[in-house]
């Protein structure tokens, strides 16, 4: 007899911590909301694309690939940042030749010196050949920020992609 008692005990206690559980929960924003998506390497600049994690992984997969590696520094919150990845992400001809490089964007510096070689300033974007070299031959067109790029230069962009590509051919 007191088995029962002691087994409708806890069933009763059971379900009254089910029951209060469900009673204290209240709709709101927050549980409404759309979860949040985790974020994925490419963060926006186009999700078909391959994307490596790390600054070391993308030069060894440079080096040992034979195709070039191009460096994006920009930061999450920066509007002109956030202008260039939208052009960048909707420009279809440049999101298919970004295929044929190793590719890496980080919203941090590094400590290697050479991929800021006139300043720590985003966005900015590096070519590297697979040699390990930093393409300084390859810029923007401004003399006071020779890596930056804005929206309206996504056309110098490309060119510099396929200038990359180019002289990866004709030198190596």
């Amino acid at each position: 007899m007191e088995k029962s008692y002691a087994s409708m005990f806890l069933l009763l206690v059971a379900i009254s911590c089910a029951l209060a559980k469900d009673v204290g929960k209240k709709e709101t924003k927050e549980t409404t909301a759309k979860p949040k998506l985790p974020q994925t390497l490419s963060r926006g600049w186009g999700d078909q694309l391959i994307w490596t994690q790390t600054y070391e992984e993308a030069l060894f997969r440079s080096k040992h690939s034979n195709k070039p590696l191009m460096i994006i520094h920009h930061l999450d919150d920066c509007p002109h940042s956030q202008a260039l990845k939208k052009a960048f992400a909707e420009h279809k001809e440049i999101q298919k030749l970004a295929e044929k490089f190793i590719l890496l964007n980080l919203v941090y510096e590094t400590t290697d010196k050479n991929l800021s070689p006139d300043g720590q300033y985003v966005p900015r974007i590096l070519f590297i050949d697979p040699s390990l070299t930093v393409r300084a031959d390859i810029t923007g067109r401004y003399s006071n920020r020779l890596y930056a790029y804005e929206p309206s230069d996504i056309s110098l962009l490309y060119s510099n992609m396929q200038k990359a590509l180019k002289l990866l051919k004709t030198e190596l």
